[in-house]
Order: structure tokens, then C-alpha cells, then sequence
């Protein structure tokens, strides 16, 4: 049967008494809803309605109303129920927010954002003095949370964040040490027990947390591997707190190089306790390290400066023992196995790297080292579990 004139078959307009054109349509959930703003003329009425219509068709229809949650609650809800989150990334996360996003979007309503204010967003950042990289984290933060709110809420039709080059860090090249300078590193660490530490940090890739998390039934005996089970994170308010590793990856068990497995053995007998929890490196009395004491207790803006190293992290021995690790020859996956990274998970799973692949890395860096020091002398220590000042 053929409208009536005038009858339209989606939607309806009407006339107000003003003069202007009110739209209304049934959305999908049988709820009719009316237009966000009046038309002064009736084809501006019918081009709304039939851009709904077509939303509609393609399945990518959203409900208004509910895009108008603030983009700060929606956020704070995000972080809330994301499940899996690290403890913290977490806190991260919430940093972020409040530092970077909710001052400035976060009173806005979902369905009002767009790329432009977006754009703007960023830019403001970038000219308060926030460096590339933490705009990065931020931008990367917005665009995961409006993901969520497209795809999975399905609150607004798109995400907003489609900022080129946004994402990116650009962070700068950290520094690379020599084999000799991780030694000379190790040799300058004021306390004997934290020696073995710089030489597992770098030459096993280990992260901080997983490091310092270490127990003695996770070493080998004679020192031939490591491996990662859980890994200590520093959280405001609640201290070291014991997790799973950073990645799924992360759990892993590393080969050391023989050339430092006799160091090992030596830290094991002279600073372990026997039991299979107790921890492989720890503070002066005992309990987990923490980063910062640890800077304190090695004296490390000074000790890094004389080694010729200024301004070195601690993490940046991990990209050290990456660097010397991909000198053996070994492959983008052995690597990746390795570090415990879980960028290339799906890479691991299906090109099978296996542990004979990590020893020939372990005995790779071994040969890098022995060219470095020949023959070493022992290494003399003070008494078992004793901290010793050296000098």
C-alpha cells in the first residue's frame, strides 16, 4: 500500500507552534525518542530522521541518552571493572585519569566528544610542559576506555580518538653497557650481596620486580637458571606487593651464562637463608627491596657516573642484556621468550621457542663475557648474610 501524503514510513515530524519542526523515531527497543534539537525547516526534520534510519540499518545506532554519562564517570568505571589489571597499572591508570584527562574532558559527556577536542586536548598537554611520552600513555588511556564504549557499551557509534601519531612515545635511546662496565658496576656496589644482582639484572634480563622477587628454589643449585614465578611491584599505601608477572610471558625460566654461574653459587652460600621461600636479594635487615633504598644503599646517581654511565636506571641493565643477547645471533622469538615479552605471544606459541634455544643464548653471552674477563679472580666476601661495606 502506497503512504499517504505526507506519512513518512520511519519516524515523524511535527509542526510546533513556534513554527519549527520536531523529529521523533522508535529506537530499536521500541522506546520513541525525540530529536536532540528542533529544525526550522520540515526537510531538515526528515534528513535527521533518515540519517537515524540508515544507523539503524547498519546496526550502528546508539542511545542517546545514555551518551550523556560524563566521560570522567565512565572512565573511573572502566578502570573499576577492567579485569586483569596489574595492581600497578592500576594505579597508573587512575593517575592518569586524574592528572591528565579529568581536568580537562572529564566533565564532558561521551556523545559531545570529538576528534577535534580530542586534538585540542593533547595539545594543551604538549604546551603545559607534559613530555611526548606521558601524553602518549594519556591519549592511549582515552582511546582504550572509548573503545570499550563503541564496541562493548555500544554508547557512542565511534571513537573520537583518531589523533595521528598520538600514541606514539618517542621516548629517548636509553644507554647500552659494556660487558666490562656491568662488571665495573657490579665491583662498585658498596654492599658484596647486591653484586650478584646487577649480574642477574643484566645478564638474564630479569625486570626489578621479578629480581628482587626471586626465592632460592626458583635458582638453580649450581646457578644454570632462573626462573620467574611471581614478581614484587611498589604501590602507594601498600608497600611491595607480591603478583604474577608483568606479562603471561613473563613467567618464564631463563638459562644463565655459565661465565656467571659461579657468582650465583658464591651469593646463594653467603647470603641465602637455606628454606626454599627465602628471598635471593634482599635489604639490610633482611625483608624485599625496595627500589628506592636500593638507589640509597648503592649510592647510585654517583656509582652510575663513575662507571662512565650517567643517568643509567636500574632497567636499563635489562636493555642492556637484550642488546648483548641479540649479538649471539639469536632470533626476534628466542629473544622474546627470553624477556618475558607477551607481544609476540601468539609469535611463541606458533614458532615453538624452546628452552635449548634460550641456552644457546645463555652460552652465547657466556662467550661475551669470558672474552671480557679471561680468568677472574674469586671473589672474597665477608661473613654469610652479612652486609659488608667495600672500601
Amino acid at each position: 500500500m502506497a503512504n499517504r501524503p505526507g506519512h513518512r514510513r520511519f519516524g515523524y515530524v511535527r509542526k510546533l507552534p513556534s513554527g519549527r519542526y520536531q523529529a521523533s523515531y522508535l529506537g530499536p527497543d521500541g522506546r520513541r525518542r525525540t530529536a536532540p534539537e528542533t529544525f526550522d525547516r520540515k526537510k531538515d526534520a526528515d534528513l535527521y530522521l533518515s540519517r537515524v534510519e540508515s544507523l539503524i540499518t547498519r546496526g550502528e545506532w546508539t542511545d542517546p541518552a545514555r551518551a550523556k554519562i560524563r566521560l570522567g564517570d565512565y572512565a573511573d568505571r572502566w578502570i573499576t571493572e577492567r579485569a586483569g589489571l596489574r595492581p600497578r597499572t592500576v594505579e597508573l591508570y587512575r593517575w592518569l585519569l586524574g592528572k591528565h584527562i579529568r581536568p580537562q574532558l572529564g566533565a564532558v559527556a561521551l556523545g559531545d566528544l570529538s576528534t577535534p577536542m580530542i586534538r585540542n586536548w593533547r595539545a594543551e598537554l604538549l604546551a603545559a610542559g607534559v613530555s611526548e611520552t606521558m601524553a602518549a600513555k594519556a591519549y592511549r588511556l582515552l582511546r582504550a576506555v572509548l573503545n570499550t564504549a563503541v564496541d562493548e557499551d555500544r554508547i557512542i557509534p565511534r571513537n573520537p580518538c583518531r589523533v595521528r601519531g598520538a600514541d606514539r612515545e618517542n621516548p629517548a635511546e636509553r644507554p647500552v653497557l659494556t660487558v666490562a662496565q656491568v662488571f665495573e658496576l657490579a665491583d662498585a656496589m658498596r654492599y658484596r650481596r647486591l653484586r650478584a644482582l646487577i649480574l642477574v639484572s643484566a645478564f638474564t634480563t630479569l625486570r626489578w620486580g621479578e629480581a628482587t622477587a626471586l626465592r632460592r628454589s626458583q635458582v638453580a643449585p649450581d646457578g644454570s637458571w632462573v626462573r620467574v614465578v611471581v614478581a614484587h611491584t611498589e604501590m602507594v599505601g601498600h608497600g611491595i606487593v607480591v603478583g604474577p608477572p608483568k606479562s603471561r610471558a613473563g613467567a618464564r625460566t631463563v638459562s644463565v651464562p655459565e661465565a656467571i654461574r659461579a657468582d650465583i653459587v658464591k651469593h646463594l652460600m653467603a647470603y641465602v637463608d637455606d628454606g626454599p621461600d627465602a628471598l635471593v636479594f634482599t635489604g639490610p635487615k633482611g625483608g624485599p627491596l625496595r627500589r628506592a633504598h636500593f638507589n640509597n644503599l648503592t649510592h647510585w646517581v654517583e656509582t652510575v657516573k663513575k662507571i662512565g654511565a650517567p643517568g643509567l636506571h636500574f632497567h636499563d641493565l635489562r636493555h642492556t642484556g637484550n642488546h648483548l643477547a641479540a649479538r649471539t645471533g639469536a632470533t626476534t622469538k628466542d629473544l622474546m621468550a627470553r624477556m618475558g615479552h607477551d607481544d609476540m605471544r601468539a609469535a611463541l606459541i606458533y614458532q615453538h621457542a624452546t628452552g635449548e634455544a634460550d641456552r644457546q643464548i645463555a652460552e652465547g653471552l657466556s662467550s661475551l663475557v669470558d672474552k671480557h674477563t679471561g680468568t677472574r679472580p674469586d671473589d672474597e666476601d665477608g661473613a654469610a648474610g652479612a652486609l659488608v661495606p667495600v672500601g
